[in-house]
Order: structure tokens, then sequence, then C-alpha cells
């Protein structure tokens, strides 16, 4: 449980600092899934709760896996993700 809090605290930390750049119309009801659906077909990198990164653009969302496609480093892989391994979600913050 203390894993899940920090994790959620991590998460929106780096929500909050992403959404005030212009990168994810953050929204305070946010969860790493409804985060991931709005950046559908866009390039984002994940990063897992055992420390590992992975990046690609945002395929299909469901209720417990995000489907990475084009992956980083790997265009030709594509790649499987449940949504509790996830710890932050990074994306690239517009410009203003």
């Amino acid at each position: 449980m203390k894993t899940y809090i920090l994790v959620l605290t991590v998460i929106s930390t780096l929500l909050i600092q992403s959404a005030t750049a212009g990168g994810l119309d953050y929204q305070p009801s946010d969860t790493v899934k409804s985060a991931l659906e709005r950046q559908k077909n866009q390039q984002v990198e994940l990063r897992l709760a055992s420390g590992e990164k992975i990046s690609g653009k945002v395929g299909t969302v469901s209720e417990k896996t995000v489907h990475l496609t084009a992956l980083t480093g790997q265009e030709f892989y594509e790649a499987i993700i449940v949504l509790e391994d996830i710890s932050a979600v990074v994306v690239r913050a517009a410009t203003k």
C-alpha cells in the first residue's frame, strides 16, 4: 500500500510539472490510464516501477494494459505494458 501511494505521488508530481509546461493537459482526477488515452498516437516515455524506461507511440489503452508501437530505437517492435507497472508518464511539453 505504501508503494502504491508513493507511485501515485510521483505520477501526480510529474503530471503536474508537465501540465504546467503544456504537455499533458493535466486534470486532478487523472489516472495513468486517462493520461495515456489523451496521448494516443503520440510519443511518450514510460518509467516503470522496476526503474526501466520504454518509449514509443501510444496505441490502444485498455483497462489493464497499454500498447506501445514504434518503440524508440526499436522501430519495428511493439510492446504491451501493464498499467500497474507504470510509475510515470513523460511527454515532451509544447513550447510556448
